[in-house]
């Protein structure tokens, strides 16, 4: 008989705590080891149809029916739930935050963080127990490394899930806590106008190499004041642009538009400087040279 036989309609596309299932009489413990389901976590078992194409929300939704209450789904997690996906590939377990002295036990499906956790930093999120998102950047900004931290109050701050100036007297009243120091730092250094993981990791390569920080997203118009194009990356006393190109760029409509773009920003007297993840991850000191000697040029014109 097909397994789709015993398949009961309220347990086919949500993950569910397989002794509950037992317990109401909706399947037996021997129909629970069959091939129809698959376990995700302990007692935590998925329809095998809804498991092939599962996401990290189905984990996440697998994970909160283990959570203790008082605890949260966290980091990257809450982050994804959020609506920023800064998940590696293949994805990280599904991070949850578990205050003292609640005990979770571990899996390799779940990244616990024991941290205190007040109720007023946990919220609903599709019906899942997930950190606010300022407790989301607080907790992503002061873990190593640097530059990851930034990626994520950067991505976050883009989305309005923070704002900046919380998350500054959030450090202000926890000086105490672990990972504070880089926090203040990773604030500082934050961009909310800035639209990709990439474009922050352009921009941090720059600022660390002792240039300017540019100025994110900027709008140039005409002699007229009438919009031309917005720049990624900007420095606008020396009419420089950076763009990060991504792949999306290669495409066809995306090249033409490009063309169009920059020729107008020529003809504007802006020089603009397009860069790649290879310039970004494998030539960064040939980028930065690049930068560099733009602003030596410009600098020089404008004596």
């Amino acid at each position: 008989m097909p397994g789709s036989a015993h398949v009961p309609s309220q347990l086919r596309f949500r993950p569910f705590r397989g002794s509950r299932a037992v317990a109401a009489g909706l399947l037996t413990k021997r129909m629970l080891h069959g091939s129809a389901w698959r376990r995700l976590l302990p007692d935590v078992y998925l329809h095998a149809a809804a498991a092939a194409r599962a996401d990290h929300g189905t984990w996440c939704e697998a994970a909160a029916l283990l959570l203790p209450p008082g605890a949260a789904i966290g980091g990257l997690s809450a982050a994804y739930l959020w609506g920023v996906n800064l998940l590696p590939v293949p994805a990280v377990p599904v991070t949850l935050v578990v205050p003292p002295p609640l005990r979770l036990r571990e899996h390799a499906g779940l990244a616990v963080w024991r941290s205190p956790l007040r109720p007023k930093e946990v919220t609903r999120f599709a019906g899942l127990p997930v950190t606010t998102g300022l407790r989301t950047a607080f907790d992503l900004g002061r873990r190593p490394p640097r530059l990851d931290a930034v990626v994520a109050v950067d991505a976050l701050a883009h989305r309005r899930v923070v704002r900046l100036p919380l998350l500054t007297r959030l450090c202000a009243d926890r000086a105490g806590w672990p990972g504070v120091p880089l926090l203040r730092e990773v604030a500082s250094l934050a961009e909310p106008l800035t639209e990709s993981p990439m474009e922050t990791r352009l921009r941090l390569l720059l600022c660390d190499a002792g240039l300017p920080r540019p100025v994110a997203q900027h709008d140039v118009s005409d002699r007229l004041g009438r919009f031309v194009a917005r720049i990624d990356l900007a420095y606008r006393q020396w009419r420089i642009g950076i763009e990060y190109e991504g792949d999306h760029h290669r495409e066809r409509a995306h090249y033409q538009q490009d063309v169009a773009r920059f020729n107008a920003l020529r003809d504007l007297g802006w020089l603009v400087l397009r860069f790649t993840a290879d310039d970004v991850h494998r030539q960064p000191a040939r980028t930065i040279g690049h930068v560099a000697a733009a602003i030596r040029d410009r600098r020089s014109l404008a004596r």
